[in-house]
């Protein structure tokens, strides 16, 4: 699941394939061939929805709520469902999500149980299957109790309903959910804080070009409310020459969890280069919180050599070196046999001096 939606269409041709829809689909009827099944959760109370987009409560450790949650089968047939309850996570896209069926929870997601939507006085339940015919409603009671020795802040989780597949189908988890943000009251600790921070260094083998300085880090919420971050990310050379700067922005982070980050800054390889990541806590939606997050700042040295440049220079060095001793030995082969030539001539007039003067001897 790539993140909690209010309405999903499974197409299941031959009992094999399931497709859902994006999570911004909202509770409008689509049409849909025979075969598929569409499907909605929502917030309800006792007689259906009550146009709630999640279910929000702060509580006390110990208080216990009733809260509803209302299944629509959209589809031309009966579908049956897995009602079930979770805790909150963050997917690999940074979207909120639950964790996969049969992962037991442990926060949130674990005061959450499932009533009998036929009001049998079974109790509550972990997970419930409830059939629900075509084009209607199935609304079921919920039960949040939040544990006496709950830990004050923020506890993300969400309901979900799962859609079930005939037995010989392939097992291909397709389910929306409605999102339950519960607050434990207590005092609040709103904060974020850099940890993991390495750089790798990649020249370019241009010498006219920058290099990429690779920057891996995390921001980790170790606070007990949900916060979004803003992270600004600079470096620069010594006396702040070649400055490079850039941001992103996460828009949640839960509670004990954290989000890897990568950045990707090009660079001219001044030698030895500092920067700061600084990340800055944003207040998520209609939040309140109080006292004021506390953001978190990460420094960083590295060394970003110019490779290609002083290989560059040592061959041209090379070059220039091999040229001067070409000059030097081909002066020196040239001075060899002028030296030759005037021994020559000299042997020979020694030889014959008759030579030595013209018209001698006529």
């Amino acid at each position: 699941m790539t993140g909690l939606a209010l309405l999903a269409a499974a197409v299941v041709p031959g009992g094999a394939v399931l497709v859902g829809l994006p999570a911004a689909v909202h509770l409008d009827a689509v049409p849909t061939p025979r075969s598929a099944v569409t499907w909605a959760i929502a917030p309800a109370n006792a007689d259906g929805p009550d146009g709630r987009v999640s279910i929000r409560h702060e509580l006390d450790p110990g208080e216990r709520v009733l809260e509803h949650v209302t299944a629509t089968n959209f589809g031309p047939a009966a579908a049956e469902f897995l009602v079930y309850a979770s805790d909150g996570s963050l997917g690999a896209d940074g979207d909120f999500d639950l964790l996969p069926h049969g992962t037991e929870p442990d926060d949130g997601g674990a005061w959450i149980r499932i009533g009998d939507p036929a009001g049998t006085d079974d109790g509550w339940a972990p997970e419930r299957r409830v059939v629900v015919e075509p084009e209607s409603s199935v609304t079921l009671p919920v039960v949040i109790e939040v544990p006496a020795e709950a830990l004050p802040g923020d506890h993300p989780a969400g309901i979900v309903a799962e859609l079930v597949q005939p037995g010989d189908a392939l097992r291909l988890s397709t389910r929306v959910g409605v999102r339950t943000h519960l607050r434990v009251t207590g005092a609040l600790e709103p904060r974020l804080s850099v940890t993991g921070l390495r750089t790798r260094w990649a020249p370019s083998w241009n010498p006219f070009a920058p290099g990429t300085l690779t920057l891996d880090h995390t921001v980790a919420n170790d606070g007990n409310v949900r916060l979004g971050a803003r992270t600004d990310v600079a470096v620069d050379g010594p006396f702040g020459w070649g400055r490079v700067e850039t941001s992103w922005e996460q828009r949640e982070i839960l509670p004990r969890q954290d989000v890897a980050a990568t950045t990707e800054l090009e660079l001219w390889p001044w030698g030895r280069v500092r920067g700061l990541v600084d990340v800055e806590p944003v207040v998520v939606g209609d939040d309140v919180v109080a006292p004021a997050p506390r953001g978190d700042v990460g420094e960083l040295t590295a060394w970003v050599l110019p490779w290609p440049q002083l290989v560059e220079l040592g061959l041209l060095a090379g070059l220039v070196i091999a040229a001067l001793r070409y000059r030097r030995r081909s002066a020196a082969r040239l001075a060899a046999k002028i030296e030759a030539a005037v021994a020559a001539r000299t042997e020979a007039l020694r030889q014959d001096p008759g030579r030595a003067t013209p018209g001698a001897g006529e």
